[in-house]
């Protein structure tokens, strides 16, 4: 790592999940190498799973996957730190279906680096922190757009 401590971005995760044991046939790749080339994120850890259809899991790391399975992906492995203990990915694991793949990625949002950097000089620290889920704010666009709706056709009325 070049950076130091004090230079680093936060840090999320997620796991993707994919209908059957393909990981999604290589097609998030692209897109993660454009965010990695751009360097906007670092991504720290990457593990895959497959659960077959009785439940059974199986974890790979990029190493032992063919590129077949996981397109470009390859390209971030030299630098992984990873940050997952095997018990965060077992527990981790569970939220997969039984025939589904899928793929958890830690990274470093690089984007968010010197402002992180200038608030931990400033004294501050982050006391919380949250996600909303794309879904989420889907549905709360189409109820405003709803609400609009509405309240032209009751203007309209008028």
């Amino acid at each position: 790592m070049t950076q130091t401590l004090d230079e680093l971005g936060p840090v999320d995760w997620l796991v993707v999940e994919f209908p059957g044991l393909d990981f999604g046939k290589g097609q998030i790749a692209p897109f993660l190498e454009d965010l990695i080339n751009r360097e906007l994120i670092r991504v720290l850890d990457m593990t895959f799973l497959r659960k077959n259809a009785d439940g059974a899991l199986e974890m790979a790391e990029i190493s032992d996957l063919d590129e077949s399975e996981l397109g470009g992906v390859r390209m971030a492995e030299a630098d992984l730190a990873m940050v997952l203990s095997e018990q965060d990915v077992m527990d981790l694991a569970e939220t997969i279906e039984p025939g589904h793949s899928a793929a958890v990625v830690v990274w470093e949002n690089q984007w968010a680096a010197p402002f992180g950097s200038a608030v931990r000089k400033a004294g501050g620290q982050l006391v919380a922190s949250g996600r909303i889920p794309t879904q989420a704010v889907i549905a709360a666009f189409q109820a405003d757009e709803a609400d609009a709706g509405s309240s032209e056709a009751t203007r309209e009325e008028a």
